[in-house]
């Protein structure tokens, strides 16, 4: 113990620098040396005449020797810049310290042994490299825009990682820099301003007149229709009088799609899992519904597709708009770098308003999905886009941070859960909805973490989005970084009604908006239309869902303004849910009237309360579900019930699991003849409620297939004895969407002329 604690005060008494020399070579540095007061015995000795010549070489050996084995060890570590390493320096001196002590404590004492040096040097290798890893995720954490997601991170910190912003920062690269091959891509570079027809040059080209604008903002759209093979009815609309209805291609060559270089030999491979016999024959690289889809978002119109399929064509159409927004951005970056060397190499004095070719910010694409699993598959698929094969790699960095962050643990989930497939298919893998992440991308290389201002494409979810914009008067807000948005990719968007849609208004609001600081962009590079306030009306709207909404509809239609149209597929379902009821159970729709959109919420609460309750307060009419849709309306009916003091329960999305579990036991035992039952509790649980003998639908669902799934719970009771089963639904002429998608358009407009109420009876065979 005494050997161990003289070695501990030894240790602390050291300097840092006395403690680094100690830790590397086993032993103190003689000028730190204690010299006694006695004068020492001074002993001669001869020397021959070459001695020092001798003792000169010896010594100049050595330190070749010492020098050499050094940069030995310093060629397996990353090099890094001066500044970086000084820091990094500092930063090792005191890490070793407290390892040095720590060997202190468990071997008792230093001992300088023989061999002892070079096991030091060999152990330092891998500290080191420990030390720069988590110097880089100590950096990325800083000028990363996730920030653990965390509301009191704020805004996005300072970038402080120099060396790579360096390396992504277009103003600062070149075409060569980018490319092996200089010659090849200015030929390249070349060819692609020689084609007029390239639908990128042709829509960021175009320079709206002020007429033209006012045209767009005042005056209202023209409409034309166009049957297609695979997407069939699509409604084109547009503005300006020079609208051109487009065709589907039959055909597609993906050279003639105007592709950068590396996505068409890539796409065919990354899409090749999607492809089926009969597609190979006519184009081995799309399926028909990504040939359909891909040929609207090359002509950069807006588009809305409400038959998105978690099941059947989601993961075809993320990897269609994924291989859309990754063209844009490659070309869009290759036309900065272009210009980079042009303007190095022009003569002074020469006009550069030729090169004008950048927003006013970075960001070029905003893709808009609902969980953290989303933002994975798409930072997958946009890597595997860039790598045109095994041996030619790129370059991702922190690559092992968004894995850990955005990836999924297999055993997380309980295994003994029966859940539908569609639930299983939306609810797959991670599904955080706080979340945000910067991607800068290069042809060869791409980096995760990126800072908003220093990234191309920025993948969140409203609820991350929506913490960085703020509120009107917020300290801390930012959405700045919207302002040069040129595509906007919301994708599962009947997701967000079961979120919060409110998120995604607030962001249309704040999108394309001038921002309110410079950020140190070169002002001769921007675009016109950027200057001028106009980028929202070429900004491409990309809006994906699985069903027809009215608040869908109406981001489509009153937020976006592309000057060069929209499309929109409206194809009308023939078959409703109703017909996948299995059991045999009389269904009576019951309308109600209202004079307007906001009335009809008054208006179906009246009726409710007037016409539909009384008939079921008779103890008869027990085990009485109400399905209400609106979470607003679910209040206002619990309050009612307790004002009237109704033997009821409820369950809704923020209900404890304890709470559940009493209401539903409740519920099925008959000790509560009413049960309040929310939507979005249905959407996250999927709990199957037994004991229900009564159906009310306050609302028609926003799913049509959970009208389906609720019919079907009442054989989760069905004891074998004839039950007296019912279902009553409410609905409005302001319904017809919702309506038709469960009873059928034939129905549904039978209904709609009709004003009284229609019996209908499902035997459980299809009907």
């Amino acid at each position: 113990m005494g050997k161990r604690r003289a070695g501990q005060e030894l240790l602390r008494s050291l300097s840092k620098k006395q403690k680094k020399h100690l830790r590397e070579f086993g032993e103190e540095h003689p000028f730190y040396d204690k010299v006694s007061g006695r004068p020492e015995a001074t002993q001669i000795c001869e020397l021959s005449e070459d001695s020092d010549k001798s003792s000169a070489e010896s010594d100049s050996e050595t330190e070749v020797e010492q020098v050499s084995g050094y940069h030995k060890l310093l060629a397996t570590l990353r090099t890094l810049p001066e500044s970086e390493s000084e820091e990094e320096e500092d930063e090792s001196e005191s890490e070793e310290a407290e390892e040095s002590e720590a060997e202190v404590d468990s071997k008792g004492s230093l001992e300088a042994g023989e061999g002892e040096e070079g096991e030091e040097d060999k152990n330092d290798v891998p500290e080191e490299e420990e030390d720069t890893a988590e110097q880089m995720r100590s950096q990325g954490q800083a000028d990363g825009t996730d920030t653990s997601c965390d509301p009191r991170h704020g805004v996005i910190e300072e970038f402080t990682d120099v060396k790579h912003e360096s390396e992504f920062s277009l103003e600062t690269n070149f075409m060569e820099e980018e490319s092996g091959d200089c010659n090849a891509d200015k030929r390249e570079s070349s060819s692609s301003q020689a084609l007029p027809e390239d639908p990128f040059k042709q829509h960021m080209d175009k320079e709206l007149e002020e007429k033209e604008i006012e045209k767009i903002s005042t005056q209202p759209k023209t409409s034309s229709q166009s049957q297609w093979p695979r997407l069939g009815q699509l409604i084109f609309s547009s503005t300006l009088e020079k609208h051109k209805t487009l065709k589907a291609d039959k055909e597609v060559d993906v050279k003639q799609l105007h592709l950068h270089k590396p996505l068409e030999s890539t796409w065919p491979k990354v899409n090749k899992p999607f492809l089926s016999a009969g597609d190979k024959p006519v184009d081995s690289s799309f399926t028909l519904l990504q040939r359909e889809l891909f040929c609207i978002m090359n002509s950069y119109r807006d588009l809305f597709y409400p038959e998105r399929n978690a099941l059947t064509n989601g993961e075809e159409i993320r990897h269609t708009y994924c291989l859309h927004a990754l063209n844009h951005v490659l070309k869009a970056n290759a036309q900065v770098l272009s210009n980079n060397a042009k303007r190095r190499d022009r003569k002074p004095g020469t006009d550069t308003d030729d090169h004008r070719d950048q927003g006013l910010t970075r960001p070029k694409v905003l893709m808009i999905v609902p969980f953290r699993e989303c933002a994975l598959r798409i930072v997958h698929i946009l890597i595997s886009l860039l790598e045109v094969n095994d041996k030619k790699k790129i370059d991702v960095s922190n690559k092992k941070r968004f894995k850990g962050e955005f990836g999924s643990d297999p055993e997380e989930k309980p295994p003994n859960l029966k859940r539908p497939e569609d639930y299983e298919a939306v609810f797959a893998g991670n599904i955080d909805d706080h979340f945000r992440i910067g991607v800068a991308i290069l042809q060869k290389s791409m980096r995760l973490y990126a800072p908003f201002y220093s990234s191309d494409i920025i993948i969140a979810s409203p609820l991350g989005i929506r913490t960085v914009i703020g509120a009107e008067g917020e300290k801390k807000r930012d959405f700045d970084f919207l302002s040069s948005i040129e595509i906007l990719i919301i994708d599962q968007a009947d997701i967000y009604l079961m979120q919060n849609w409110e998120h995604v208004l607030h962001l249309m609001k704040h999108i394309n908006l001038l921002p309110l600081d410079s950020h140190g962009v070169d002002f001769s590079r921007v675009r016109m239309l950027n200057l001028n306030n106009w980028c929202k009306y070429y900004r491409q709207t990309l809006l994906f869902s699985a069903l027809q909404d009215p608040q869908i509809n109406s981001v489509f239609n009153k937020h976006c303004f592309n000057y060069t149209g929209q499309v929109a597929i409206r194809n009308v379902p023939l078959t409703g849910s109703i017909s996948h009821i299995v059991v045999q159970l009389p269904h009576v729709f019951r309308r109600l009237e209202a004079d307007s959109v906001t009335s009809v919420i008054d208006a179906r609460f009246q009726f409710f309360i007037d016409k539909v309750l009384p008939e079921y307060r008779d103890a008869i009419m027990s085990h009485t579900l109400i399905y209400v849709p609106s979470y607003f309306d679910y209040v206002r009916l619990r309050n009612y019930f307790k004002k009237e003091d109704l033997n009821f329960t409820h369950i809704c999305e923020y209900t404890k699991k304890a709470a559940v579990c009493r209401a539903r036991r409740f519920f099925l035992k008959g000790e509560k003849q009413f049960l309040l039952f929310t939507e979005r509790f249905h959407f996250y649980k999927r709990y199957t409620i037994k004991g229900i003998r009564n159906l009310i639908f306050y609302e028609l669902p926003t799913y049509s297939h959970f009208y389906s799934e609720i019919c079907n719970m009442l054989k989760a009771t069905d004891n074998g004895v004839d039950a007296t089963w019912t279902c009553t639904v409410l609905y409005s002429k302001y319904d017809a969407q919702k309506l038709a998608a469960v009873v059928g358009i034939d129905r549904t407009a039978q209904m709609l002329q009709s004003k009284k109420n229609v019996h209908l009876f499902v035997t459980g065979e299809n009907d």
